[in-house]
């Protein structure tokens, strides 16, 4: 699809331009998942090799299309396929309009291109989000806050996700690791080399149905919640401190001993623990689900030079892609 490069029949008062462009990429949460939801903390991993990008145009709108927004979704997922936008964006845009005060109903068009492979816990519908705000945002030649843009996606992810932590509205537009609790996010001190070698298990996850059976495991045993929450954290905040302090194997530790943890609760799944088991054959210094879990990926942590035989093990244990991210910087090629 091309986008108009005019909006004929528009408003030039509200229109900055022709076409805006925004970019986001994916994350992956090294550990916290679940927990962070009940306020925990959580630690992210910005996966910029997996990259979206959104392009916002005007359109005349056609007999019978009774919305305000036409959508086009492209890259790794599918066949492109134009629909009208998906609850979560046609609210983002139309929370876009309320926020920035654009009153006329104009026509969009939004292409977006994305690599980020759809339903592998690595924050494809957060980043599409924020690829979207930051297209609208140039279209209209708006200043959006940091604050505004993580609100703005939020709003769709409420939508597709429920109650969403903000850990991927957050973590797909950042540029390092984060720690990341009750909405808030910092940049952590990193004190060790490293490298995060992520794996496709070709599953597509279920996080809706993930988080319904954590919560009706909890219902169903009294304290389990805060047992859950409370060993999460422990975990979380030593990663952390190995993180800062230059402990690589302290820090994988408390990546596979959060795997146990989600494994334990039933949000793993055979393929996903055949992943798991051959990262740390191969010498991976820890490695668990991330994500919502019940499919999606793994994330092990290995040192460089032990990457491309855990790489070789976890294609061989059935990871259909990989991608490597060191600690320090990133790198910009898939394995």
């Amino acid at each position: 699809m091309t986008l108009p490069t005019s909006a004929e029949g528009t408003s030039r008062s509200c229109r900055a331009r022709s076409a805006g462009t925004g970019r986001a990429h994916a994350k992956a949460i090294v550990l916290g998942e679940h927990a962070v939801v009940y306020g925990a903390p959580a630690l992210a991993l910005p996966v910029p090799q997996l990259a979206v990008t959104a392009s916002a145009g005007w359109s005349t709108q056609t007999p019978g299309d009774t919305g305000d927004v036409t959508l086009t979704m492209t890259g790794s997922s599918a066949r492109p396929k134009e629909t009208q936008a998906s609850d979560g964006l046609r609210r983002l845009t139309a929370e876009f309009r309320s926020t920035m005060g654009l009153t006329e109903r104009l026509h969009l068009d939004l292409v977006i291109d994305c690599a980020i492979p759809a339903g592998r816990g690595l924050g494809s519908s957060a980043a599409c989000a924020r690829a979207v705000v930051l297209a609208l945002a140039d279209l209209f030649g708006r200043e959006v806050s940091p604050r505004t843009a993580f609100d703005l996606v939020q709003t769709a992810e409420n939508v597709a996700h429920g109650r969403a932590s903000g850990v991927d509205a957050l973590t797909v537009g950042a540029a390092a690791p984060l720690l990341f609790q009750a909405g808030e996010g910092r940049e952590l001190p990193i004190g060790c080399d490293g490298l995060f070698i992520i794996a496709d298990s070709g599953e597509v996850g279920r996080t809706k149905d993930a988080v319904e059976l954590l919560r009706a495991g909890f219902q169903r045993h009294p304290g389990a919640q805060e047992r859950f929450v409370r060993r999460a954290s422990e975990l979380t905040d030593e990663a952390r401190q190995a993180l800062a302090h230059g402990e690589p194997a302290q820090l994988g530790a408390r990546l596979t001993a959060y795997h146990e943890l989600l494994r334990t609760a039933g949000l793993s799944t055979d393929r996903i623990d055949a992943l798991v088991e051959a990262a740390l054959a191969a010498g991976s210094l820890g490695a668990k689900i991330t994500g919502g879990g019940m499919g999606g990926c793994v994330i092990a942590l290995t040192r460089p030079e032990h990457a491309r035989e855990v790489t070789r093990r976890l294609r061989e244990a059935g990871a259909v892609q990989t991608w490597d991210v060191p600690l320090r910087g990133h790198a910009d090629h898939a394995l």
